[in-house]
């Protein structure tokens, strides 16, 4: 039986561009009041959330809430992907942003692989994430 429910919605950018979103919600006592979002590798290269279920429903098992979902032009969200990634940028931000108003956290771990030239751009570039909810940026490389 599993430890943690699933739900999906749709997240949209400012853009027009409606994002498939994913939160992973542990079923027992949360244990902290953080949200972890999942940043896929870039999409032009195969990236997919579906690559992050076993990290996030993990996370939600240990008692987290855990979000993943596609970016732009991926699995059932709309839009196409970019080659510069700032059409992705944009749409961490969404998913970031509907995080900090619908799921009662103060808090937010972004994390990603390759695509963390994203992350990146998000903690470092967007003053207001930083100042507002943000609280740290994870970047896994390969060795």
């Amino acid at each position: 039986m599993s430890k943690y429910t699933l739900e999906s919605c749709t997240v949209e950018t400012l853009d027009r561009v409606n994002l498939g979103t994913r939160f992973f919600k542990a079923k027992e006592e949360i244990k902290d009041n953080i949200v972890i979002v999942l940043v896929h590798p870039y999409p032009i290269l195969g990236g997919c959330q579906a690559l992050l279920k076993g990290i996030a429903s993990g996370l939600a098992e240990k008692g987290y809430k855990a979000v993943t979902f596609d970016m732009r032009g991926v699995g059932r969200s709309t839009g196409r992907a970019s080659f510069t990634g700032f059409a992705e940028f944009k749409d961490v931000i969404a998913v970031c942003n509907w995080v900090s108003r619908n799921l009662s956290s103060d808090k937010i771990l972004l994390v990603s692989s390759s695509a963390a030239c994203i992350s990146e751009s998000c903690s470092h570039r967007h003053q207001k994430m930083d100042e507002t909810y943000l609280k740290g940026c994870l970047r896994p490389s390969y060795s």
